[in-house]
């Protein structure tokens, strides 16, 4: 699990450092000089920057969802647990105040499930077929009420504002102190030669920078919505029946390696003795919140 989060980090430093070279040589190709266009241009071209992978991936998340996890969406329950599930569902959308999700099975044999869509009144939640067979229907009622807290707290469009938010600073930053680096070590000179080499590298180098702590508030947000979720589902359901579904999530075998995008939708995405670079809290954690919670 470590080494996921190591490979997550890394993943999300090599997208941003890819995006700023394409524009960097679009600006290059339209005659844009990032350190002369002034403060508001540089955060305006930043928020473009930053915005745009997260809103796509937004808009597009539960189709893509669907299709890499092959997930059969309920039309007509087929049978019982078909059934149960989707009354499941339903009751606990009407408890949240939010419109009724898509409800689907996706063929795992781990216990697991994820929320997902653009917004809270167009969501997905989807069940793994392990936890519907293994899992006791008062424990997967928890579940259900997790992931239903995600789909009424909005946490699928909040992370992806916040990951634009953290990618736009990244980016304006970068480009801020490293054209007033390439002016300084340049001795004032335009970004050509030497100086540009020094913007280029300063740039580069502060990118992998803020972009790692960037992505460690990314992850302490993922971690905190987590504590928000199981909350939300014990004040419908009960701490009791929340706790035992983590230990029961808590007892299952190793978890197969997924990406991070899908880590991070799920309820529970291993454990690890740091979190610092998780995007769940350690099961024994996430107990002991729910322990401590007053209801």
């Amino acid at each position: 699990m470590l080494r996921r989060g190591i490979l997550y980090l890394l993943t999300m430093l090599g997208v941003m450092i890819v995006i700023g070279v394409v524009v960097n040589i679009l600006c290059a190709l339209l005659g844009i000089n990032l350190s002369s266009s002034g403060i508001g241009g540089i955060l305006a071209i930043s928020a473009v920057m930053g915005f745009a992978g997260s809103i796509i991936s937004l808009l597009l998340s539960k189709s893509l969802v669907k299709s890499s996890m092959h997930v059969q969406v309920i039309g007509t329950p087929r049978d019982a647990d078909e059934k149960w599930l989707v009354d499941e569902v339903k009751y606990l959308a009407e408890r949240k105040g939010v419109a009724m999700p898509e409800v689907g099975i996706y063929p795992a044999d781990e216990m697991n499930a994820f929320a997902t869509g653009w917004n809270r009144d167009a969501a997905l939640v989807a069940v793994s077929s392990g936890i519907l067979q293994r899992m006791d229907r008062d424990s997967l009622s928890a579940v259900l009420g997790h992931e239903m807290s995600h789909v009424q707290n909005g946490d699928m469009v909040t992370m992806s504002l916040m990951q634009g938010v953290v990618n736009t600073f990244v980016y304006a930053l970068s480009y801020i102190i490293a054209g007033a680096a390439a002016g300084f070590l340049g001795g004032g000179r335009d970004r050509r030669g030497g100086s540009m080499m020094i913007y280029y590298l300063v740039q580069n180098l502060l990118q992998v920078l803020f972009g790692f702590l960037g992505t460690l508030a990314v992850l302490w947000f993922s971690r905190h919505r987590e504590y928000a979720a199981d909350a939300g589902s014990a004040q419908v359901l009960g701490k009791s029946r929340m706790i035992n579904a983590l230990e029961a999530l808590g007892r299952q075998p190793k978890l197969q390696s997924k990406t991070a995008t899908m880590s991070a939708l799920c309820i529970v995405a291993g454990s690890t003795p740091s979190e610092l670079f998780m995007t769940h809290p350690t099961i024994e954690n996430r107990i002991a919140a729910l322990q401590r919670l007053q209801l």
